[in-house]
């Protein structure tokens, strides 16, 4: 076995980790957005500007 047989593995790898971590991160949003008792971002425009970020 030489390196031809790992990289397209490894490659194949790599995409499915970043599929993986994009659909959890698609996810995460979709919850935060269904919950209407989440923080609002300060750049909306019924929150003052001085207030604390949504994400701390």
């Amino acid at each position: 076995m030489d390196i031809w047989f790992f990289l397209p593995l490894l490659a194949l790898m790599t995409l499915l980790a970043g599929t993986v971590f994009g659909l959890m991160g698609k996810r995460a949003v979709e919850k935060r957005l269904d919950d209407p008792d989440a923080p609002k971002s300060t750049l909306a425009s019924d929150v003052p500007s001085d207030a604390a970020p949504a994400d701390v």
